[in-house]
């Protein structure tokens, strides 16, 4: 399984997964067409899934362009419906295949109602768009602080080597709130460094892992949702 990051407008990340054995490449939140199809194309892929994880236009806007293209179908949750119409509609204990590698398909409501993650065990990697972030979670636009602290539990008890895919270059702007939150973290202050770094150089700082997250991430880190509501009011008027 190989995972590329495609950069698209301000901050978004398209991610392309591809399946040396069968050739089969998917795209994960397309949020503009042409860019993405490109990009597959520059590798000798074509793309031949497309993968939503919610509705927002950002991660859902390339939909259209891509399966007129490529012919590929469109699996996402029922709120994709919202602005597209999947070819697939799935949720939470469905699986989705892309050639001989098969993903869960987790329900992570919060972020929207209806967003999902899309697992893959045996390649230990997990797609979860805007529900969390390197050092962060996503904005609470349609569900309830208890639904992510339930969100960000489950992902921390994954494998602390599952590779997260997100769907934004936020990590920089997240480390430096979570500094604030926790300034006797060694782990942390030493990640706000390495990440200085990469920005400064112009390089994608994802994907993160389960592992540093829970060292890093005051989110995933809260103890009670109290805390996490706490933390997400305050981040959302953070600098």
């Amino acid at each position: 399984m190989e995972i590329v990051p495609v950069p698209v407008l301000n901050d978004n990340y398209v991610w392309l997964i591809h399946d040396s054995d069968s050739g089969e490449t998917a795209a994960v939140d397309p949020s503009v067409g042409p860019p993405v199809i490109e990009a597959a194309e520059a590798r000798g892929w074509q793309i031949s899934q497309v993968f939503n994880t919610h509705w927002h236009p950002d991660h859902t806007g390339g939909n259209q362009a891509i399966h007129e293209a490529t012919g590929a179908p469109v699996t996402g949750p029922t709120e994709v419906r919202k602005v597209y119409e999947p070819d697939r509609i799935v949720g939470e204990g469905d699986h989705v295949r892309l050639g001989g590698l098969e993903a869960n398909i987790w329900d992570i409501p919060a972020h929207t109602a209806g967003h999902i993650a899309i697992y893959f065990p045996t390649a230990k990697a997990i797609f979860v768009g805007d529900t969390m972030f390197a050092m962060g979670c996503g904005r609470l636009f349609e569900g309830t602080a208890a639904q992510m602290h339930a969100n960000l539990q489950r992902l921390a008890a994954l494998p602390e080597d599952t590779r997260v895919y997100c769907g934004h270059e936020y990590t920089l702007a997240n480390a430096r709130f979570a500094v604030t939150v926790e300034p006797d973290n060694a782990d942390l202050a030493a990640r706000l460094q390495r990440v200085e770094d990469l920005r400064e150089r112009g390089e994608v700082t994802l994907p993160t892992t389960i592992g540093e997250e829970r060292r890093t991430n005051p989110f995933m880190r809260a103890h009670s949702v109290d805390e996490l509501a706490r933390l997400r009011q305050t981040k959302d008027s953070f600098g």
